[in-house]
């Protein structure tokens, strides 16, 4: 993972187009970049994010789309009543028990990260591409 400016750029090898592509993650848009060497990638990913902020001034919009803090979970029946009798039992909420297996889980996957949102390419022209709501 590559971090830069709060916005976090996964990639891989294409090994079809002898090239690394990557995206940015965490964005409600689609910001990509490519480079031929890690070192070309981690260029392209910094200028990516620069021409996204830029592109968004440009538009007089904000680049940041955060996150509402809520989701929905499609459970199991079955699992759905045990997580909820599991958080009556320990006298807290479903909600809570949800939060704090979530933070269990993720701890130190993506610490210091925080969401951006819009849409750049680097690999051409900026371009604009919703991604379904999450």
């Amino acid at each position: 993972m590559m971090r830069y400016k709060g916005y976090l750029g996964k990639a891989e090898f294409d090994a079809e187009a002898g090239i690394l592509h990557g995206e940015v993650v965490g964005i409600r848009d689609v910001v990509t970049f490519q480079g031929k060497s890690v070192r070309e990638l981690n260029q392209a990913f910094r200028d990516s994010v620069d021409d996204y902020l830029a592109f968004c001034q440009k538009r007089g919009e904000s680049p940041d789309k955060p996150y509402s803090g809520q989701f929905v979970v499609r459970l199991d029946p079955a699992l759905h009543r045990q997580a909820s009798i599991a958080a009556e039992t320990m006298g807290s909420s479903l909600n809570s028990v949800v939060t704090e297996s979530l933070v269990k889980s993720l701890s130190g996957r993506l610490a210091g990260f925080s969401g951006r949102g819009k849409t750049v390419r680097r690999d051409s022209a900026i371009r604009r591409k919703r991604r379904a709501a999450k």
